[in-house]
């Protein structure tokens, strides 16, 4: 980025313009690299060091990484410990999980990249533990699972792959908590931190963990650290999910009968198409024989929704990606098994018709991948959005609602640039979940031979809870039509009220519902 004026900090020379460029030109790329790191080093933002020096982001977490062998966001340690538990806090009672803040209790400080909210495991760790049980975290990062587990009386194993993140980790555990949490908590556990691969977890014992709360590396989104062989941040996507299918193995060798394992994903983009990451990485641990309990979304707040990223959202027609998953699987007893769910029934009848949508004011339009709406509004506020972000200048919507009867449908589908397959039916039991997909899988057929080049076909599931197991119903029609001819994924977007609370104990209220946006290719995919 271009500077007005500027001093070398080495030779002391007027520089009119970049001084990234003259430091690289005149004293050396080890000498820029050696200049970004002590205003790094000094507290600089990371935008005002992209201004003083050209360093793009991505170019500024290589070189932290290079040089500390982690990618951590500040390099001293942070401020003294000020509190030791939440303020006001309430355990999550809902399937969308929202933390506008971190949160920063305790030794928690967010400076290593991609650690995830200490709220996550929090609400994993009360929800699906008892005090005393032991907690497995074999990507331990920063050492947020580790910290929690131990102030809320809990057992720990904490691995990593890389000795940096181990090394972070045990400065984060250096704390003696105050007698008042040992009286709410009970007695104190140290973590045991070693350097370990989360695919060959040996030294644990078949059967022995109660419970797994791990925030895997996104395949080739965020670069970890330069100094571990066999880091999975470092590979691409199918090998990843190659090493996450092992680390799905060995996960449900050392749980319990009956044991959880908490696992979050994100997805990623390429060419502005969504990368289903996420929904991948849940069939490789149903694949190794997990139960699926639960099926959270956590929304991301780091998404500018105005200016430069808006801009480039509407210009070029993708959605920041602003959703993660979080799985919650289940080792199944001795005498259970996963169930299989049906998925060769008939299609139900649906009717297509065209939806009047008043045209949408600019500041209403969505940008992101997760939409908050007022219950009462969410429809109409989900059509104008399909509209404005989806449909051709003038095109209509095309809306298709599945009905009841399991008959063969018949109707006609009229011209459109967007068709909007919504569903009538409370998907109650498997054979209307396996019907549901039934007539999915034959609209998606039909669009196919009626959309135009670059048109969308979007699909709207939720998720289903049958007695203890949930039924992934947006997971098992991207699976459906994976191998769809025609058809591209474009977007997953979550879709959600605002203000939502459950009152169940046991299960946590189901408040979201998928948008799966395909768009017409007009070819065959390759796998």
């Amino acid at each position: 980025m271009a500077l007005t004026a500027d001093t070398c900090p080495l030779c002391g020379e007027h520089v009119p313009h970049d001084l990234g460029d003259h430091l690289r030109r005149v004293h050396g790329e080890e000498a820029w690299r050696q200049a970004v790191l002590a205003a790094k080093k000094q507290g600089w933002s990371d935008a005002a060091i992209g201004a003083r020096y050209g360093v793009s982001f991505h170019q500024l977490q290589r070189i932290i990484t290079a040089a500390y062998g982690a990618n951590v966001s500040l390099l001293d340690r942070p401020k003294r410990i000020r509190r030791w538990q939440p303020a006001h806090f309430r355990p999550e009672t809902t399937t969308v999980w929202s933390f506008k803040q971190r949160g920063n209790w305790a030794t928690h400080d967010g400076r290593y990249r991609g650690n995830w909210s200490p709220y996550i495991p929090r609400n994993v760790i009360l929800r699906y533990s008892r005090p005393g049980d032991t907690v497995l975290d074999y990507f331990v990062g920063g050492g947020t699972t580790a910290v929690e587990a131990k102030l809320l009386g809990r057992r720990c194993i904490a691995r990593d792959i890389n000795p940096e993140a181990v090394r972070i980790t045990e400065e984060n555990l250096r704390f003696t908590p105050p007698p008042t949490l040992l009286e709410a908590s009970g007695p104190i556990y140290e973590p045991a931190v070693t350097v370990g691969d989360a695919r060959d977890l040996g030294g644990i014992p078949d059967g022995s963990m109660d419970l797994i709360c791990a925030h895997p590396p996104y395949a080739g989104i965020i670069q970890y650290g330069t100094h571990a062989a066999g880091d999975l941040s470092a590979l691409s996507g199918p090998e990843f999910l190659t090493e996450m299918g092992r680390v799905a193995r060995e996960s449900l060798r050392v749980l319990k009968p009956g044991g959880k394992c908490a696992i979050l994903i994100g997805d990623a983009r390429r060419s502005k198409h969504v990368v289903p990451i996420g929904f991948q990485t849940i069939r490789v641990f149903l694949e190794a024989g997990f139960i699926l309990r639960e099926l959270v979304i956590k929304r991301q707040h780091n998404c500018k929704t105005t200016g430069f990223w808006y801009t480039r959202s509407i210009k070029y027609n993708f959605l920041l990606l602003a959703h993660e998953y979080l799985p919650i699987f289940e080792k199944p007893l001795a005498d259970q098994r996963a169930e299989p769910v049906p998925c060769r029934e008939n299609a139900y009848p649906y009717e297509a018709r065209v939806v009047p949508v008043p045209p949408t004011e600019e500041d209403e339009t969505e940008t992101t991948t997760v939409w908050i709406f007022p219950p009462d509004r969410m429809a109409e506020a989900v059509r104008r959005n399909l509209v404005r972000r989806f449909a051709a200048p003038g095109g209509p919507l095309v809306e298709i609602e599945v009905g009841n009867e399991p008959q063969r449908p018949t109707c006609e589908f009229p011209a459109a640039s967007v068709i909007h397959v919504t569903s009538a039916n409370a998907l109650t039991d498997d054979p209307a979940i396996a019907r549901y997909r039934a007539t999915v899988r034959e609209i998606a057929r039909r669009a196919g031979q009626t959309l135009p080049d670059g048109g969308f076909l979007v699909i709207e599931a939720p998720d289903v809870r049958l007695g203890e197991t949930l039924r992934p119903v947006g997971w098992l029609i991207w699976a459906d039509l994976s191998s769809q001819p025609g058809f591209d994924l474009k977007e997953i977007v979550i879709v959600a009220p605002d203000a939502a609370r459950g009152n169940d104990d046991r299960h946590l209220a189901i408040t979201h519902r998928y948008l799966l946006i395909y768009t017409r290719s007009g070819q065959e995919r390759s796998g």
